[in-house]
């Protein structure tokens, strides 16, 4: 019998780490006693073997063994890419050589 994974979505707060993340999930909950809705954030760290996950992507995370001191979760998918993912390698080619 297989137990059902624990399952995130967040987006990505920080891509500095070799293949790891860092992701930040928006968790609401009810104060106890005011019954007010609170909003707080839960950041992880997940394994991104390929490197690809970038700084404002949509991702979805597992849980999975521990893989390091304070790394308990790995990227599924990338659901959608964040702002400013246009990388426009052939422009800065021609800028360089026309300038030159």
């Amino acid at each position: 019998m297989e137990t059902k994974r624990k399952e995130r979505v967040g987006r990505v707060v920080s891509d500095k780490m070799n293949k790891t993340i860092v992701v930040a999930v928006g968790v609401t909950r009810r104060h106890p006693l005011y019954r007010r809705t609170i909003r707080e954030q839960r950041r992880y760290k997940a394994h991104d073997e390929r490197n690809e996950c970038r700084t404002g992507d949509l991702v979805r995370i597992v849980e999975t063994r521990p893989l390091s001191k304070e790394k308990r979760w790995r990227v599924a998918e990338i659901i959608g890419r964040g702002p400013g993912e246009v990388v426009s390698a052939g422009v800065e080619g021609t800028s360089s050589s026309a300038s030159g």
